[in-house]
């Protein structure tokens, strides 16, 4: 494997395409339940808080037009992803992921930096997001990107699953 693949490449698609995205020109990213299950599938052995508690976005959310949406890969391979969603005064970090196979690889971080990057560019003056109980992985995560632990936010309320986390940019 080169250095390259190994630290593996952000890709910035516009914002309804994304640049390893397997799928023909003309179909939305992400699209196909096949995919998406074969996603869920892999989350099976994970320690993820009860399916009522969980936040994230659907295929369908991720492809409205005030997300935007990065995918890390390597030799043409998709090993994660990250999008970022604008509301009102800051924006929420969804849908953080990197394949466990590719873990360990710097990609979480990258991938926050990408983010990030983008997020400043907006002039959003903070970053949030919850996360799960026992996603102690990405709580270590946020935490070296500068995330500290903070209440609920936006429709968000105190649940006992939940972890709430900001940033100031």
């Amino acid at each position: 494997m080169s250095s390259s693949a190994r630290r593996g490449s952000i890709a910035r698609p516009s914002r309804r395409h994304c640049a390893h995205d397997p799928d023909p020109p003309g179909r939305p990213p992400l699209s196909g339940g096949a995919r998406a299950d074969r996603r869920l599938a892999g989350l099976s052995g994970l320690a993820l808080p009860p399916p009522t508690h969980n936040n994230y976005l659907s295929v369908e959310e991720l492809a409205a037009p005030h997300i935007a949406f990065w995918i890390a890969g390597a030799a043409g391979e998709a090993l994660g992803c990250v999008a970022l969603a604008r509301s009102d005064g800051y924006g929420e970090v969804k849908s953080l992921w990197v394949e466990p196979a590719a873990r360990g690889r710097g990609l979480g971080e990258a991938l926050m930096a990408a983010l990030e990057t983008e997020a400043r560019a907006q002039g959003l003056p903070w970053l949030r997001l919850e996360t799960g109980d026992t996603l102690e992985a990405a709580h270590r995560l946020y935490a070296r990107c500068g995330f500290a632990i903070c209440g609920p936010f936006g429709t968000y309320r105190e649940g006992p699953h939940s972890v709430f986390m900001e940033k100031r940019l």
